[in-house]
């Protein structure tokens, strides 16, 4: 596969893996790098700038592939510049920008030859971080998991509003599991893929406790809630007790603060580091739908490109 994504990220496939606070580490990463994508490491949900530099190093001898680092800006304050930091001492590859104002991250990256990718959930929004300098963005649809939108458009109409409103290379993100969802992109005029909860339920996402690939397996695209709507973060996770009960106090007018317990990161490890998915929370997308079974990276990325040859031959025999 050949487009300005595979030419920008010099990958073999326009798939890239998506941030995954507390999950996307050197291992996750360097399976998906080494199957011809992209893998990234999660940055600012890691302890500290200096195990941020371990983990890349980690990396570097688990694959001698791209990768990139993704940085989420909007929750942490000003903790992210230590961490970029790092990330511009390694020299990584690319780096990859989530929530928040990206302008400070693109002047600091500037002539350093980093690849720089925004995600975006809006027109407006890509066409700022087209004007700011970024390479690439992604655009996610309401469909997937973890921070989405506030607009609730789903991916099949905001990729192509947003193709017709950038020159720069769009990646396609939200409800994204399958090489039928590659193709999509395509058509739609992306040129690449970020999946996320796709990767959780493979065998290299070893940060993942067995209890949440479970759920993502067992659970269908009516199983997911968004949250968090009423504070202006909306993000989607699978609905539990837990889900339940921070719409409760949402719809009872709770702030961040008597929300803060709930929707806390800790909270969010309860579930996915300790299995226990009726106490703490864990993002996922409605692509749970499309999620039967926990295969290497390896293996997925078989399935993918295999599945859109055979859609590519039977559109060649359509048209």
């Amino acid at each position: 596969m050949k487009t300005r994504i595979t030419e920008l990220l010099h990958i073999e496939y326009p798939i890239i893996q998506g941030g995954l606070a507390y999950l996307a580490d050197a291992n996750l990463a360097a399976a998906v790098s080494n199957a011809g994508g992209l893998g990234q490491i999660t940055a600012v949900t890691l302890p500290t700038p200096e195990d941020l530099r371990k983990e890349i190093r980690k990396l570097r001898t688990l694959t001698s592939k791209p990768f990139a680092v993704n940085f989420a800006i909007s929750q942490y304050g000003d903790k992210w510049k230590a961490y970029l930091e790092v990330a511009i001492e390694e020299n990584v590859p690319a780096v990859t920008i989530t929530g928040g104002n990206p302008l400070p991250v693109v002047e600091r990256l500037k002539g350093t030859g980093i690849k720089k990718i925004s995600l975006v959930s809006t027109v407006k929004q890509a066409i700022k971080a087209e004007s700011i300098g970024m390479d690439a963005v992604m655009a996610v649809g309401q469909e997937g998991g973890g921070h989405i939108g506030r607009d609730d458009v789903g991916t099949i109409v905001l990729i192509p509003r947003i193709v017709d409103a950038v020159k720069i290379p769009v990646i396609a993100s939200g409800g994204i599991g399958d090489g039928r969802g590659l193709m999509a992109a395509f058509a739609l005029g992306a040129e690449g893929i970020e999946m996320g909860t796709r990767f959780i339920a493979t065998k290299e996402c070893v940060l993942a406790h067995e209890n949440y690939k479970k759920s993502l397996i067992e659970h269908d695209e009516l199983s997911t809630v968004v949250i968090k709507r009423t504070i202006g973060a909306p993000a989607r996770a699978i609905q539990n007790p837990t889900t339940n009960e921070i719409i409760t106090l949402e719809g009872q007018g709770a702030n961040f603060e008597q929300l803060k317990p709930l929707v806390s990161g800790e909270n969010n490890k309860v579930a996915i580091y300790q299995g226990e998915m009726d106490k703490g929370f864990a993002w996922a997308g409605q692509v749970m739908g499309l999620i039967h079974d926990v295969p290497t990276v390896q293996e997925l990325f078989h399935r993918i490109i295999g599945e859109a040859e055979e859609i590519s031959e039977r559109w060649q025999h359509t048209f």
